[in-house]
Order: structure tokens, then sequence, then C-alpha cells
């Protein structure tokens, strides 16, 4: 999906979203918006500056950034980093506090982390939207940040030489100071000289570090800045915050998506201590609801509960027909996504395998679920969330308040997690608080609003990973090489209807539904892939690691398939079918390889899998060691490597694989969400249960050395889990598993 996000075109984006303009902040806006008005001493620093010792690289570029954006210099030496992204877990605040602090020569002691304001200069600098996903944060600032920071260690220098008439060139920076190396050997700390450099100009051709020899952050092991907040509960999250007077509102929505409330009576609701009012709202996908709206959460949910409601509901699917329908679409050829040589090649090979697939809709299910924090005034809206998509979510809801753009002002607070739930293109959780602050308004209650879905609302409510069905002819020649490869893909798109739609879909395919297929490394002569997008009513959305999360399952189980065919090691067979130009998925499975003990003794009744997979630029392989008892799969170690590029902060990339290698063995092994007749059947951690302690498998992660631009990590450690715990199984078991989650009774 990186590469794919890669195209989008901020006007595409502007124009799908019915706006004027982006945001735009005049100085002063800016100013009060970035806390300097406050007493907070800002560098004034211009982006694609550079600036340090090695000049490699320099680059004179106009500077598309206001001043005062990213880093805040305090008197006692403090430097606070403004993030543009959203810190829900994986560690941005300090990865990328790292970036700067690294060019800028400061001590790490004294760095600080803070969301950023929601503005146009903090937009992704790619895509033109400010924003957090497809792995990209680190991806998309390691030039940026980097810049930033050389840009305000030169200004500070430039500070420096001013006050003591010294030339620049017998000035350097160390540890949060500017020295004089020869002459008198002053010295100046930071803090002092913050506030003369914030007058300068901002450079215009700087460089940054070429060597990585010369990092002082970057590479190192780092414990997270936002560590001791969110372990001694000082952290915010968005669901923590509070205003005087705070009312709390519950929605009860639709059964059904897109379903109306034809009536209802609200009185045992308002008859609830604490209950204040009961209004209509409408609801995501054209449908409507009732708020509940009172002095706390429990009040609200017991007048939500006490309310009696009579729906129109619209059809909606059920997931045994839908899958039987789906099972029919993939006997047709489909949209053609990508379409190799030879249409007669099958018929020709030694030896056919014929394979099908289910894999169901899935929740995101983050610890925190969905919430928004309203202050609506006659002529000011603000908004406190967690937001994943802060450009997307500071439009619409001025549009649902009917205010202008620059008269609301969103805050970007901590998430527990995300995975994709928090950057829905409808914004529909922060629009829905916006309205159900309007009509609390219109109630006659002028007070701030929380909206706050609870977990069955969240994993009710919608935006899953869509369910699909593949569907794979292959054919091998004598030795077990594929010779042709047949593959027909069904599942809806997430991208359709969407501001991305333009960018991403090409000749009616969704892209995402096809990565991990059309761009295989593998050698695969004669591929044909062809995609069928049923219209169906349920809400779908990215999901960590996209289309990945399919058809890295698909593929890596067929390939190990063929290679036990072949009765070849599975390593071996896919380091054989590699293209010659993927040297870092050949520089992963040897890592992995080593580092497993590939081939070595197992306790009795146990068996290896591997799987390894390309996403978001980064290549991991997983080896897990696994038991079989009766129905239950038990995954007891697992072995992981990864080639990211660069490993910014290596204590970061590890506990991202380890995240989401658990997130993808969650879905393999329990992960469903099911419908009858539109209704979703799962609705807490009882049904839609994660991955529990007591069945966590002891994991390693090894990352392969690289001086390489940094790539993705969030993401990329879920696909390959779920194939090569099917590949262990197989080896045990001999039974080939093609639906998740894992079934060994149908199997």
């Amino acid at each position: 999906m990186d590469k794919l996000m890669r195209s989008l075109a901020a006007a595409d984006i502007v124009a799908a979203l019915n706006i004027d303009t982006p945001v735009k902040l005049s100085r002063r806006d800016f100013v009060k918006a970035t806390g300097l008005a406050g007493g907070g001493l800002m560098l004034a620093i211009g982006l694609p500056a550079g600036g340090r010792r090695a000049l490699a690289q320099q680059t004179e570029d106009k500077v598309p950034y206001p001043p005062a954006a990213f880093i805040r210099i305090a008197p006692d030496d403090t430097v606070t980093v403004l993030i543009n992204k959203l810190e829900f877990g994986q560690g941005v605040f300090t990865s990328m506090a790292m970036l700067i602090a690294d060019e800028l020569d400061c001590r790490w002691s004294k760095v600080r982390a803070e969301h950023a304001p929601t503005a146009q200069v903090y937009a992704h600098p790619g895509f033109g939207i400010q924003m957090t996903g497809g792995s990209q944060s680190i991806t998309s600032s390691w030039q940026q940040f980097r810049r930033i920071g050389a840009s305000a260690r030169l200004m500070l220098i430039q500070a420096a030489a001013q006050k003591w008439g010294a030339p620049i060139a017998r000035l350097d920076t160390k540890d949060s100071t500017v020295v004089e190396i020869g002459g008198q050997r002053r010295r100046a700390s930071y803090g002092t000289l913050a506030e003369a450099a914030m007058k300068l100009p901002a450079p215009t051709r700087v460089g940054i570090k070429a060597d990585p020899r010369d990092f002082t952050l970057i590479g190192r092991p780092t414990r997270r800045i936002d560590a001791r907040g969110k372990v001694d509960g000082s952290a915010k999250f968005g669901i923590d915050h509070r205003l005087p007077g705070l009312r709390t509102a519950l929605v009860a929505r639709p059964p059904v998506f897109g379903g109306k409330v034809a009536k209802f009576t609200a009185d045992k609701a308002r008859a609830i201590r604490g209950v204040e009012a009961v209004v209509p709202v409408q609801v995501d996908r054209g449908g409507s609801g009732v708020a509940v709206i009172a002095n706390g959460f429990w009040p609200a949910k017991q007048g939500r509960d006490a309310l009696e409601i009579e729906w129109t509901l619209p059809a909606g699917p059920t997931t045994s027909e839908q899958l039987a329908q789906y099972r029919q679409l993939a006997q047709q050829p489909g949209l053609p996504a990508r379409a190799d040589g030879d249409v007669d090649a099958l018929a020709a090979a030694a030896k056919t395998i014929t394979a099908e697939f289910e894999f169901p809709y899935l929740a995101h299910a983050p610890m925190e679920p969905l919430n928004a924090t309203i202050d609506l005034k006659a002529d000011k809206l603000t908004i406190w969330c967690g937001s994943q998509f802060q450009t997307f979510d500071h439009l619409l809801a001025a549009q649902a308040a009917e205010l202008k753009p620059e008269q609301v002002e969103l805050i970007t607070t901590f998430a527990g997690g995300g995975f994709g739930r928090r950057a829905a293109p409808t914004s529909d959780y922060v629009v829905e608080a916006v309205r159900v602050a309007k009509a609390m308004k219109q109630a006659g209650i002028d007070a701030p609003l929380q909206v706050i879905w609870t977990r069955e609302d969240d994993i009710r409510g919608g935006y899953y990973r869509p369910a699909h069905v593949h569907r794979v002819l292959i054919g091998t020649d004598a030795k077990g090489m594929p010779v042709a490869w047949q593959h027909t893909i069904v599942g809806q798109s997430i991208i359709k209807g969407t501001p991305f739609e333009k960018s991403m879909m090409k000749d009616g395919v969704d892209a995402t539904t096809t990565e991990g297929v059309v761009d295989t490394p593998y050698r695969l002569p004669n591929l044909r892939v062809g995609v069928h997008h049923p219209e169906v009513n349920v809400p779908v959305l990215w999901w960590r690691s996209v289309g990945n999360t399919h058809t890295a399952f698909v593929m890596e189980t067929l390939i190990d398939e063929l290679a036990a065919a072949a009765k070849q090691d599975p390593i071996a067979y896919r380091l054989a079918l590699l293209d010659a130009k993927h040297t870092r998925h050949r520089a992963v499975l040897n890592l992995v390889r080593d580092k497993s003990g590939w081939g070595g003794p197992l306790p009795k009744g146990r068996a290896r899998g591997v799987a390894v997979h390309e996403s978001f630029g980064s290549v991991v392989s997983h080896v897990v060691e696994v038991s079989v008892d009766g129905n239950d799969i038990r995954v007891h170690r697992v072995t992981s490597a990864i080639d990211c590029g660069t490993a910014v902060n290596p204590l970061g990339v590890d506990a991202q694989v380890q995240s989401a290698m658990v997130y993808g063995l969650t879905a393999a092994l329990y992960g469903k969400i099911t419908l009858n007749k539109g209704r979703v059947e799962q609705g807490n951690f009882h049904d839609y249960p994660p991955l529990r302690i007591d069945a966590m498998p002891e994991i390693s992660v090894h990352i392969v050395p690289s001086t390489a631009a940094p790539t993705g990590v969030g993401e990329p450690g879920t696909p390959p889990i779920a194939p090569a715990v099917a590949n262990a199984v197989a080896a045990l078991t001999g039974k080939r598993l093609r639906k998740l989650p894992f079934d060994l009774a149908g199997a």
C-alpha cells in the first residue's frame, strides 16, 4: 500500500472532500497554534535545509513551511519536538524525536515530544494531508525531520557566532551546547541562544549527516519518551480528557448498517438518574440513531439500554451465504489485474494444484474504543481525539458543525491503538460526535460533550477488513517448479468511493486487494490475476497491513506446498524461486534460518514452518515452532527477521515486529466477524478474543544490518505469521489450512 499511497495527490483529496482549500494558518494563528504565544521559545526553522559536518548532499530549496513549526527550546535547554503523527503505541514520539535530536546534537535526556496541532504545515511530505498510516511515519520523516534538526543546529551556531564575533567555521555543537574550537573556547547552551537564533532567517542550503558513523542516536536502542507517563497514568488518552461541566453521550446505532429509526420511546431512559437528554441523531452511512446524554458514562449507558427503538433496516448479508456467492464468483476470471505469458500454459503442466481460500471480516478492536470530546460554541469548535487522519477529521468536522475550517481546532491526543480504524476517510466517529453535540445544544444543554463507543459499539460499529475468497490454479513442471499461475480474488474494495479512488484504483481494480500477488518476488511464469469487487452492505477499511493480510497467506502457503511436492527444503525452495533482484528477501531468509536453528532437532510433537513477505517497503520472515493437540494449535516459539533499512530505534523495531506478529497470530487463531442478515454477531473480547498472555510464544527479533533509508515497521510483521503457522501445521499433520481462523477439524 505504501507504493500506491505515494501517488496520492492533495488536489484529488481536497476535491473529493468537497472543500475549497486545505487549511492555511497566518503567522499569527500559527504562533498561537504552536504555543509560542504562551511563552514557549520556538526556533524559526525551514524544512528542506540540511546541515552538518558531512555536506555530501547539499540541497537548496524553497522553504515550504512557516517558521516555528517543529522545535521548541526552553531556557533550561529542554527541547520539545512537535510530532505531526499520531502516537498510538507505535513509538513515533521517540523515533521521530531521535531524527531531530541526532542532527541537532542535543542531550537526549532533555528531549520531550508533543503532538503537533492540526495545520497544513504538518502534512505528510508526499501526500499533502496530515495523517498517520501505511507504516510511513519514519519513512516520510527520514529526510524531513533530520533537515529540521540540522537547520536548527546551524541557526544556533549562527547566533553564537554573532554573539561572540567569531567565525562560524570555528564553532561546533555537542550535548546541547555550541562550543568554540580554538580561540577563547567559549561555550553557550542552546537555551541561552534560542531567542537570538529564532530571529535569524532559516537556512536554505545545508546538508545532513551522510555517514551513519556520525549518528549519535539513530541506530541505538532507545527507551521510549512516553513510557513513564503511560506507566504512572499521567499520560492522557482521548478517553481521559475532561472539561468543566462535561457531559457524556452514548449512541444507539442501527443493528444493520444504514438502518434508520422508525420510532423510539425514551421514557424509561429519561427516568434514569443523571440522564439529561435523549435526542435523534444522524449516524454513518446515511443511517440514524438515538443519543443518550448524561452527566457520566454509566447513566448514559443505562439510559441507552432502556431505550425502546423500532428500526427500518436495509438488507444485509449472512456470512455463509455471502461466502458461497464469493466462491461462485471465484470460478470466473474477474477484472484483469495482471496478465503475463500464455493463457494455455496450465494445460501443458506436468502437475496441477487447485486451492481455494476463505478469509472472514476482521474488526480492528483497539484497546481504547473510539471516542471524541467536543466543545462546540456558536463560532468555535474544539475537538480532542486520537486522530489518524487529522486533515480529514478537521475538515469534515467543520462541515458537520457548519463552521469554517479556521473556526475549528482539532487537538490530537494519545490513542490506545487504532490499526487503521481511526483513519476512516468518512471521519465517522468524529462527525457523529459533532452531530450529537449540535443536537445537545438544540436540546438546551450548553456544555462540552464526550461521545464514547463501548467495546460492543466498536466491534459492531463497522469498518472491517473485508472478507475474501481466493481461487488459485497452479501448474508445475516435472521438477516441481511453477510454469503457470492463475489467481482470482473476490472481496470488497476499500478504496472505491473514497478520496483515494482516483489514485488507487485502475480499470476497476482496487490495488490494495492485489498487493502481495501482482508484485510477487517469485518467478511465476504465465501469471494471471483477476479480481471481483462485489457490493455488500458492510463498511470496509484498511486493517493492519491491508491487502497483505490475505495475499501473503495464499502466496506463502502455496509456495510451501510446492516445495513439499518437489521434496525440497522450504527455505531452499524459496531462495531458488526468488527473482535475482530480491536480495533483501534472501538476506532475511538466511538470517532467520540461522537464528531459528532451522533443520535442527525439535521436541517430540513439534514442527517448524516458515514464511517471508514484503510489505510497506520492508521484508519480514517468521520461523515458528508449533504443536497440535486435537483441534488446538499451540505456537511455542517465533524467530523473526526484518530488513527495514536503517533501524532508527532498534528497540522500537523489535517491539513493532512483536506487536504485528501478535496481531496477525490473533487473527489466525481466533479472528472472525460473522453476520446474520446484516447483524454483527460478535461484540467483545469473549467472542472476539485477542491472544492471551498464556498463549504468547517465545519470540526473538533479528534486524538485517543496513544503512539504506528506513522502510515501514508497524505493519510488515503481520502478514507472514499466519502462513508460517499454517506451514508448520502442514509439516506436522499433513493438513493444508486454507481457511482462517484455523480449524483443524474442518481442514
